[in-house]
């Protein structure tokens, strides 16, 4: 007993060791964050791993390997990689960037966990328009990843000793509960306004029209004028007149505007729909 005491300590000693010597450099994004980005995966893996079981249990969980639901993945990780291969997204190669689809048509929301593991509701796909749109929110959750937003929020709700823990595979108890909040986790607006600008930048280097995100909050702040707040309005608090500071940023950047026409998106809702 005494041994597994020390081994544990130890191995808390040379996180935190790397910890302090790894938070005196600044990250891509020019941050100093207590994490580091190999914790951020170690951190990622173990809250996907949890997040799957969790909906899994639920049979809400799309599974890849399901061959109904092929086509759809095909497409999604289709759309997914014109993102990524924009050249704008920090750790595009460094994190997972594996996405999946939570089947609850009565949710309109999206979430990450560090590392890049993205969790679209089918809700929120079915009520989109178009690929601009579904493009410009999957831009908005690689930004919460990429700029590692989830990983300081956890940090400030958490604090540093338990998310190590949880990397060392220590605390079950805080790793469920943070898998089991991500869908609540509520951003800053400073986070929030970064997201919106990066979506922005990582679809100027794509086909889409690179304010596709302000036709979706267009759309839900139309629709739920006087109602109940969406899921991800709920999550992703609006840091002042969203749409206009897109169409703002997309000016700045120079970047089209125009829908791209691409098919992807029709083809991933008509799967779902099946």
């Amino acid at each position: 007993m005494k041994q597994i005491i020390y081994s544990y300590r130890l191995a808390l000693f040379g996180l935190l060791l790397a910890f302090f010597t790894q938070s005196c450099a600044k990250d891509k994004n020019g941050d100093r964050l207590l994490f580091s980005i190999d914790q951020d995966i170690a951190l990622g893996e173990q809250v996907a791993h949890t997040v799957d079981s969790t909906y899994r249990a639920k049979g809400q969980l799309i599974e890849r390997n399901n061959a109904r639901y092929a086509p759809a993945y095909q497409n999604l990780d289709l759309i997914v990689k014109r993102i990524l291969n924009s050249g704008q997204v920090a750790y595009k190669d460094e994190f997972k960037w594996d996405t999946k689809i939570i089947k609850d048509d009565k949710t309109l929301n999206a979430f990450a966990t560090p590392g890049g593991h993205i969790y679209v509701f089918s809700g929120l796909i079915k009520y989109l328009d178009n690929e601009d749109q579904f493009a410009g929110v999957l831009g908005h959750e690689i930004a919460h990843a990429d700029k590692r937003h989830t990983t300081k929020q956890l940090q400030t709700q958490y604090g540093i000793n338990i998310l190590l823990a949880v990397v060392l595979g220590e605390n079950q108890g805080a790793l469920t509960q943070i898998a089991t909040s991500l869908t609540g986790l509520k951003f800053g607006r400073d986070a929030e306004r970064e997201a919106d600008d990066f979506s922005v930048i990582y679809l100027s280097g794509t086909d889409y029209a690179c304010n596709g995100a302000a036709g979706f909050f267009q759309k839900m702040e139309a629709e739920n004028q006087g109602g109940a707040v969406p899921e991800f309005f709920s999550t992703h608090p609006n840091p002042g007149n969203r749409i206009q500071a897109i169409n703002d940023k997309a000016q700045q950047q120079g970047c089209k505007t125009t829908p791209s026409g691409s098919g992807s998106f029709a083809q991933l809702k008509n799967n779902l729909n099946q």
